[in-house]
């Protein structure tokens, strides 16, 4: 959400940056509902004044027995009574109204993020690793045999319809060995600590990560009001939901393996085959809780902490800054990281680690003193994919496989499949 206070100081600069988002200029409208909520307040304040002073004044003019006076107070008691609860409710409306406004809002880009309108104007940062030279035509990991006996999508359909799949013995196995390995990493060698948290949550826990109230037909709700997380950066995040931290306790960094499910409401017909994009699938998370001067530097070492699991699986990736048409909308930096998939003959998103700023906490009000007794300030929050474990399937399975439709795997995932090395072309770990 953004500061009412800088957008009264610079209305113009405000408006310029929803320009850079496509947005048409939102600065006055602002400006003008803050102005009623105020002189509501401020007329509710003097009616409240008005108010106290006819009591202080009834008492005497009964004393006198100056009946009039005393009936005159007291009708004007009773008007300002009245007029004060119609203000107040006035003020209460335009500052809900104002709240609706500026949480449908974007976050502002920063500086250094370049303008455009899609995805065809981001920015590549830099690559790494060569994309595997094959002797025959590589096939989608759906139609690699080795993978075929392990990917049911006839079982995932009946069971829940289309964009789910069941996995079953290698497959099941490599992915669960996937996100063991990438945990791993991220706690023992980055220093991140892991979280097990609820995929259920409550309302207000996505409208501070920004997923409502604008994006609320991308998720799923239940009967009861719950709200399935499509990542757990929802969840993660808002552990510091309504607090004041100690300074001296950031950054904190936290590492989650979730489920996560997301309805694709925006994606009709697109990536249909496979599990490139489902309902439901698997993420490891990291989320970064900083202060302001830390925030761009630990964005820059999130984006290498997922870097680093693309390239121990020896998977050629390139990393992006995305442009300011093709952020999301909680993001003030995005790098997107894609990894080669050579069955496609391109690169395909496998992370999104992005630096929100402020944006966030202040949905949250979540908050930070820099020593005991010191003003508290709004803190910094980043996250970011480390990574999306069943696109990870997919890079290993295209980038490992063979000609005679077994799979190769990367060495350092062998610890993690008890020191087996290949799929075969029946779909078992040897």
């Amino acid at each position: 959400m953004h500061d009412i206070r800088a957008i009264r100081e610079d209305p113009q600069a405000f408006d310029a940056a929803m320009a850079r988002r496509g947005l048409a200029p939102v600065a006055a409208e602002i400006l003008a509902l803050d102005d009623r909520r105020r002189a509501a307040i401020r007329a509710a304040e003097e009616a409240q004044a008005a108010r106290n002073r006819a009591s202080k004044e009834v008492g005497a003019a009964k004393a006198k027995g100056d009946e009039a006076e005393f009936e005159r107070l007291r009708a004007l008691m009773a008007e300002k009574k009245s007029e004060i609860a119609r203000l107040e409710e006035e003020a209460k409306a335009l500052e809900s109204e104002l709240r609706d406004l500026l949480l449908g809002l974007p976050n502002i880009p920063a500086p250094d993020v370049p303008g455009g309108k899609d995805e065809n104007d981001n920015v590549e940062i830099r690559r790494w690793g060569t994309p595997r030279e094959f002797s025959f035509t590589p096939r989608e990991h759906y139609e690699i045999p080795a993978a075929r006996a392990g990917l049911d999508f006839e079982a995932a359909a009946k069971l829940a319809g289309s964009r789910f799949v069941v996995m079953k013995g290698a497959m099941a196995r490599l992915h669960r060995a996937l996100a063991q390995f990438m945990l791993e990493i991220h706690t023992e060698e980055h220093g991140l600590e892991e979280v097990w948290t609820p995929v259920l949550v409550r309302e207000e826990m996505m409208l501070g990560t920004g997923q409502l109230p604008k994006f609320g037909e991308d998720s799923y709700q239940t009967r009861e009001g719950w709200w399935l997380i499509p990542t757990a950066e929802v969840t993660l995040t808002n552990l510091v939901n309504g607090e004041i931290v100690a300074g001296d306790t950031l950054p904190r960094r936290y590492v989650a393996d979730t489920q996560c499910f997301r309805s694709e409401a925006g994606s009709a017909g697109r990536d249909t085959a496979g599990m490139l994009r489902q309902h439901q699938f698997e993420k490891v998370e990291m989320v970064s809780i900083t202060t302001p001067e830390e925030s761009d530097a630990e964005h820059a070492e999130m984006t290498k902490r997922a870097e680093t699991i693309l390239q121990r699986l020896e998977l050629p990736y390139r990393t992006m800054i995305l442009c300011t048409g093709d952020m999301g909308f909680g993001a003030r930096r995005t790098h997107d990281i894609e990894v080669w998939l050579p069955g496609q003959g391109k690169y395909r998103e496998i992370s999104s680690v992005s630096t929100c700023g402020d944006f966030q906490a202040r949905r949250m009000n979540a908050r930070f003193r820099r020593e005991p007794g010191a003003k508290p300030e709004f803190l910094h929050t980043l996250n970011g994919s480390g990574l999306a474990v069943g696109r990870t399937l997919i890079a290993v399975l295209e980038n490992g496989q063979q000609e005679d439709g077994s799979v190769t795997l990367p060495e350092a995932l062998h610890p993690f499949l008890g020191g087996r090395s290949r799929i075969t072309p029946e779909g078992e770990l040897a």
